[in-house]
């Protein structure tokens, strides 16, 4: 039997991206993202999960040019949990979301490069292309449209 880890977050970026490299040289990159929860408080407060992000290699750099607080993203990986001891010797155990692609689902500047430029991955296929923009609707009247 084969075992299925896969994780799938949308929302906005709770920091800036902390970018570093380990002593071998390999980028990697950490950040929490805020994602909402659909139950709500009692007096209609929206409520969210920060869940801690860490990406490596070619994403971490992309994710380090391009992102920063504030900014709505998602996120494909996998969830790995670790273990590490305290100062005072009690042993902890934490998770992470590894990211294995991203996508930016918003920019403050709209000219800004998409997330994955010179980046092989996003969700695995690339996005839709529009099939009607280059449909000839040179005549067409912006007063007939109804909305």
């Amino acid at each position: 039997m084969s075992s299925l880890n896969r994780v799938i977050l949308i929302g906005r970026l709770a920091c800036d991206v902390e970018q570093k490299a380990t002593p071998n040289g390999v980028a990697y990159a950490r950040f929490r993202l805020a994602v909402d929860r659909r139950a709500r408080k009692g007096s209609g407060e929206q409520t969210a999960d920060f869940i801690p992000i860490v990406a490596w290699d070619r994403l971490a750099e992309i994710c380090g040019q391009y992102l920063t607080k504030g900014k709505l993203v998602a996120i494909e990986g996998r969830l790995q949990t670790r273990t590490y001891e305290t100062a005072d010797g009690q042993k902890r155990s934490a998770f992470d979301v590894v990211a294995d692609d991203m996508r930016m689902l918003s920019t403050k500047d709209s000219s800004a490069p998409r997330a994955n430029d010179g980046y092989a991955g996003g969700f695995g296929a690339p996005a839709p292309q529009d099939p009607y923009a280059n449909a000839g609707d040179d005549n067409l009247d912006e007063d007939n449209i109804p909305f």
